[in-house]
This record gives C-alpha cells, structure tokens and sequence, in this order.
C-alpha cells in the first residue's frame, strides 16, 4: 500500500527589505527562511528571492501557497493597489501551485479570507501590509487571549487579542499609526535619529544628528543582540561592520570622531539609543493596552528579530518582568527533529510567513 502524499502548504511574506517563507507540512512547520529583498531597487530582488526558495522546496511547489506582504508600500509602486497586484502576478508566476492572498479574518468566525490572485488589485485595501493580523490572528486561534509584541528589522506590530479574536479596530496603517499599533521602528534598518533628539556623552547633553550616518543595527551589535544571519543590509556608510566602524557611524550621530571617546563611552551611547527605542515602544504599548482593557493575565507573545527587546519594554511599562511566550515556541507547530531548536528561531522571526500558511492549512481542511 503506497503511502499517502503529504499535505503540504507554503507561507510567504513579502516585505520591502526581506522576503521570509514557511514549508508546513500535514499541519506542521518543516522548515522556514529569510532572504534580503530590496523591493524598492526593483522586482528583479523578489524574483532573485524566490529563486533561491524554489531551489531550497523544489519538491513542494506544486503545493497551495499563502502569501502576505508589506512590499506594497515601496516606492518603486506607483500605488500600494498598483504593488499588491504586481507582488501577486510575480509570486504567481514564480510559483506552480495554486496562490492565493491573506485578505484578514472572516467576520464571526476563526478563518482566514482569502483573494485569488487576479482580484489582489481590487481587494488591496484587505491585503496591503496585513501581515500583522496574520500573525495576531494565528495566535489568538492559539492562546486565545494575550498581546502580540513583534519587533522586526524595520517595524513594530503591538495588537491585544482577546477571546481567539483581534481586539485592533485598525485595517489601515494610518490607523495602526494613530492607534499605537503599528511603531515604524525596528532593530535593523531605523536611522538612529528618529529613536531620540537628545543624548549624552561623557556627561555632556547633546543634540542629535539628523542624517543616516548609524541604525539600530548598530546599537545592538555593540550591544551583541543582533546575530549576524539578522543583519543582512549595508551599514549606513557601507563600510565595515566591526565593532571600531559601528563606534565610528555613532560618532558621526553627535558630530564627534571615534578617537573623542573610549570605546566603552561609544557601548554606553549605544545603551541609551537602546534605551530610547524600549522607552517610545512601551509608550506605544500602554496606549494599546489602554484602548484593548485586556484582561489582568495578560500573556506576552514576542515575535521577530527584535524579540530581546520585549522583556524590557514590559518592565519599562509595569516594572516587572513578564513570562513571555514566544511565537516560534508557544504558537507555531514545529516538527520535532534534530533541527527544531533552529526552525522555532526561524519561525519567531520570520512568523506571518508561518502564519499564513497555518491559516490557509486549516482553511483547506
């Protein structure tokens, strides 16, 4: 008797800088990975993108395939209408199995909506950078309530969850702007004079720079947060990313020269890059708790590269520390094997590629 053909579904995420993909297979996820994606350069880095995950799945693509995306907004698209459809058209003709496009929750229930690839035009107000409530909605079916905190290289995404549902009225990110949920800040790719206008050196109060000479990724390499295989873009000045050249592009943020400072002068502004980025998120997140009234146990769910943030974002805002449950733990189903430990890491920071496919998965059942 042949053994039956697994039931397979591959997630994918395309954002402006990264595009990040899930196998899932017969419920749970075999594998997941990330690639650098400079969508605002041209589509030619999605298709170059993808090439490299058709070679790593060659044998699953036939499969159904779940997309989301944030590349919408770049501004090589005239409109995110305009991204949204030529994201779609560009995955569809990539890929051999069947697409289709996370267009948010049903109404009154727990599934998943979805768009055909020749409607992803029309619909895009559903689908334009909805990989946030991917992710939210995943974990609410899940844990049913908690707070979602998921900090990735460019953005923040904080959404309470109550009863398996969305406690966000928010749809737009103009309305996640105003509301709180949505923090245009991450881990990676933030000019480091949006996080703060004032900062001190050797005692001294300063002004800040306002040009991209440092980003936060080179706070938390100083502060050895940030692994490399999550610090995927050029540094500011293109040059070198060792430890002298990170202190070099934080000199030039207060108008100084590496040689005005000792090293350790340099790591202690880098703290308090760290600790103007902890202190504008948590202010963010009590705005969102306060519109949420989520329960008194509340669980913390951290998601994306910039997860080492959330304890202290959480201490920031009640002064005590949390238990936080991790996505690629707590939410996603990992198949266990020698490389579980690796594909939860990789789940956690690449989770609405995860989610999407585990939405589409329980849809198709």
């Amino acid at each position: 008797m042949s053994k039956p053909e697994p039931r397979r579904v591959l997630g994918w995420d395309v954002g402006g800088a990264h595009l990040k993909a899930c196998l899932l297979e017969n419920g749970q996820v075999l594998d997941v990975a990330q690639w650098a994606c400079p969508l605002w350069q041209g589509l030619q880095h999605l298709e170059d993108a993808m090439a490299n995950a058709r070679g790593r799945w060659a044998q699953a693509l036939t499969a159904p395939h779940a997309v989301t995306m944030t590349g919408e907004m770049t501004d090589l698209f005239s409109s995110r209408a305009d991204g949204v459809q030529r994201i779609t058209d560009a995955l569809q003709c990539a890929l051999p199995g069947p697409v289709r496009v996370y267009a948010g929750p049903a109404p009154d229930s727990a599934l998943a909506l979805w768009a055909e690839p020749h409607e992803a035009g029309a619909r895009w107000a559903q689908i334009a950078s909805a990989n946030w409530m991917a992710t939210a909605q995943h974990a609410a079916a899940v844990l049913s309530d908690g707070v979602l905190i998921d900090i990735g290289s460019t953005t923040t995404d904080l959404i309470a969850f109550a009863g398996g549902r969305i406690r966000s009225g928010s749809r737009s990110d103009r309305d996640r702007l105003a509301s709180g949920e949505l923090v245009y800040q991450g881990v990676v790719r933030t000019p480091l004079c949006a996080l703060t206008q004032g900062i001190s050196l050797q005692g001294q109060r300063l002004n800040v720079m306002n040009e991209f000479f440092a980003s936060t990724a080179d706070v938390y390499r100083l502060t050895g947060e940030l692994p490399p295989e999550h610090d995927l873009y050029p540094a500011a000045d293109n040059a070198a990313k060792t430890p002298e050249a990170t202190r070099r592009r934080l000199a030039r943020m207060v108008g100084c020269e590496l040689g005005d400072a000792s090293a350790g002068d340099w790591d202690a502004l880098a703290r308090q890059w760290r600790t103007a980025q902890i202190g504008s998120i948590a202010e963010s997140l009590q705005r969102v708790l306060a519109a949420a009234a989520p329960a008194p146990a509340l669980r913390v769910v951290s998601a994306g590269c910039g997860d080492f943030l959330v304890p202290d974002i959480w201490r920031e805002l009640h002064g005590a520390t949390a238990t936080v449950l991790r996505y690629g733990h707590d939410v996603a189903r990992v198949a266990e094997g020698p490389q579980a430990a690796q594909i939860q890491a990789w789940a956690q920071v690449c989770a609405p590629s995860v989610a999407v496919a585990a939405l589409l998965d329980g849809t198709l059942r």
